[in-house]
Order: C-alpha cells, then sequence, then structure tokens
C-alpha cells in the first residue's frame, strides 16, 4: 500500500514496483526517507537495503545513494520484492467462546490480542487461537494470511468479533460488513470513556479519514480522505470540580481504521487513556480525584469496548445478536466513576 502520491504495478516474478512523481513538497528531501513516507509497508532500513542493492531508480536511471536528494518533477521507481504471505500456525490460546457452530464462531476479544499477524506479532494473535481451536477446516478460509477473518479489532480495543469457518460463510459475513448495516442487518455498539461533556446527547460526526501526513501510523481527518460517519449516543456523564468525562455508544456506518479513536478526538472529546489520540489531555490525570486517576492510570490502552454485534446468520438467515461485558479495567473505571455521576437531559 502506499499513498495517493505513488502508485503500485506488479512487475515480473511478483515483484511491485513503487512508482512516484516527486511534487513540490518532497523536493529537497532524501530518496529513502521520501520513499518510507509514501509506502506503508516496507520500513526506512528496509528501503535504504533496497536502494543500496541497485533497486531504485530516478527518471531511468539508476541511483543506489539513500541521501539522494530530489528534486520536483523527477520519477522514482523502486522495485520492491513481493509480498510474502505469512503461514500463521495453530496455538494453544484459550478462547473466550459466546457462541459456535458449523459455520461461524463468535468470541470475545480480550485486550492485548491482536487478530492476525503482521510485522511485530508475528504469533500470539486470534488467527493462531482459531486455527488452533477449530482445526484444519478453518485453513485457508478467506486467504492464507487472515483465515476466517472478516472484520478486526484494534489490539488494545476489547470485545466481540465474529470469524468464518467456510467459505460460504466468509462471503456471506464480509458482504454484511462491508454494508456496514445501511441496507442490511448488521449491528455494531461500541462503548467509550472520552474526556469532558458533549454538548448534546447524542450526535455524528462525518468526517472522512486518511492517513495522517506526519505520522504513517496515525489516521486524520482529511479532505481527500475516505468517508467516515461514526455515530453517538450519551449514556452516563461524570465529573467534580475541574473535570468531565462521559461514556458514550458508539455505532459505525462505516468501518475506517481508528475510526471512534480519531472522530471523538476531532469534535474534542478524545477517549481516555488513548496515547495516539488524546496526548493532549495527558495532564487531566492531575485534576481527577484519587479513586478515579488509579483506574485511568492502570488502562494503559484506549478506553474502547466492542460491546454488541448482530448480524444474520450466513445459512440459516436468523438474525442473532451478542453482547460481551465490560472487561475488568473498564469495569473498574465505571465503579470508581460511579459517585461522581451528573444528571443529563438525553
Amino acid at each position: 500500500m502506499v499513498e495517493n502520491t505513488a502508485a503500485e504495478f506488479e512487475g515480473e516474478e511478483g515483484e511491485v514496483q513503487v512508482v512516484v512523481v516527486v511534487d513540490a513538497d518532497m523536493a529537497g528531501g532524501r530518496l529513502d526517507a521520501t520513499l518510507a513516507k509514501v509506502h506503508t509497508v516496507l520500513s526506512r532500513n528496509r528501503i535504504k537495503d533496497l536502494i543500496l542493492g541497485g533497486a531504485a531508480s530516478i527518471d531511468g536511471k539508476p541511483v543506489s545513494e539513500p541521501k539522494y536528494r530530489l528534486t520536483a518533477g523527477e520519477t522514482i521507481t523502486l522495485l520492491a520484492p513481493p509480498p510474502e504471505d505469512a503461514e500463521p500456525l495453530p496455538q494453544d490460546i484459550p478462547l473466550d467462546i459466546l457462541y459456535e457452530d458449523d459455520q461461524l464462531i463468535v468470541v470475545n476479544k480480550p485486550v492485548g490480542m491482536v487478530v492476525h499477524p503482521a510485522p511485530g506479532s508475528p504469533d500470539g494473535t486470534l488467527v493462531n487461537a482459531l486455527l488452533f481451536h477449530c482445526g484444519e477446516s478453518l485453513v485457508g478460509i478467506g486467504g492464507v494470511k487472515r483465515p476466517g477473518i472478516v472484520h478486526r479489532l484494534d489490539r488494545d480495543t476489547s470485545g466481540v468479533m465474529v470469524a468464518a469457518k467456510t467459505e460460504t460463510a466468509h462471503r456471506h459475513l464480509s458482504e454484511q460488513f462491508a454494508d456496514h448495516g445501511r441496507t442490511g442487518p448488521l449491528h455494531r455498539a461500541y462503548i467509550a470513556f472520552v474526556w469532558g461533556m458533549t454538548e448534546t446527547g447524542k450526535g455524528t460526526v462525518d468526517a472522512p479519514l486518511g492517513r495522517d501526513q506526519n505520522n504513517r501510523l496515525k489516521q486524520a481527518v482529511r479532505k481527500d480522505g475516505r468517508e467516515a460517519i461514526t455515530h453517538y449516543f450519551v449514556e452516563a456523564r461524570f465529573g467534580d470540580e475541574g473535570w468531565d468525562m462521559t461514556r458514550v455508544q458508539c455505532h459505525l456506518e462505516t468501518g475506517r481504521t481508528h475510526q471512534i479513536r480519531v472522530h471523538m478526538a476531532h469534535i474534542g472529546h478524545p477517549l481516555v487513556a488513548d496515547a495516539v489520540y488524546a496526548s493532549g489531555f495527558a495532564t487531566k490525570i492531575n485534576r481527577l480525584p484519587p479513586d478515579v486517576a488509579e483506574p485511568v492510570q492502570a488502562l494503559g490502552r484506549q478506553a474502547l469496548h466492542a460491546a454488541e454485534l448482530g448480524f444474520e446468520h450466513p445459512v440459516t438467515g436468523e438474525e442473532m445478536l451478542f453482547e460481551a461485558p465490560l472487561p475488568d479495567d473498564l469495569q473498574a473505571l465505571e465503579d470508581a466513576l460511579e459517585g461522581y455521576d451528573k444528571a443529563f437531559a438525553r
């Protein structure tokens, strides 16, 4: 994957040509640094090695100097190796199973579990656990890298997930998630604890999202981003002198990476303990009473939980709804907040 400033073409033996036309913003920058900004898979060190190995050219002429300074209008071509399909192995990892039949399995994903193997998380994932639990019947369903997976949650977001155990289930569930419940039965509800007190009891954030131009690991609201719509409903408000916190339920009309986290931060109410999108609110913890500050400090992750998941069974057509209670860390926060309830009009 690359940003809009680049294009990818499959070459011989599966190799990928990454072509970048240098614009005014890129001019003067280093070749390796610029390629690292627009290429979202390869690391800067890996790109540097490829350049040193003769995989890069400028306007058709080989360039083997990573520090080469770019000029506007130049065309960079990087010949990257084909992506390798991971072959995840079964691992005996306990699963909190909410439902299972011969077509699908519904689990309550714990905090800290990655959904599928990726750089930095080669094993210990939900996929590894599913392969062990379901056996060889799951292998290859929907692809080698992510067998059975039709949606995902961030590593540090807990809650309900469904995985397919057959190609039929994978196809039908994927179609429902692609529709995001706009015309079909898919239902997703998340519980989030956010900083501050929203102006109204409910609202909609309609703001397109794309990769942050200054940090490729983050998402940001961008005019040229992909459509993203989040509906939120206030469930409870808490606070005392100097601080406010709100529990909201969020429903997704689209499914973008970090959508709830970015959207709530965009309207001035980032998620509690979100180190990425609420860094500017880190000092707010100093205003909390000790009994609230303690569970907030203990979180170590964004206060977000996938509480409900509803969908149509891919074979029987039955509409199913599953719920996962708050995990212990968020329950501890809610228990601490109970003494600081604020009345509000819904």
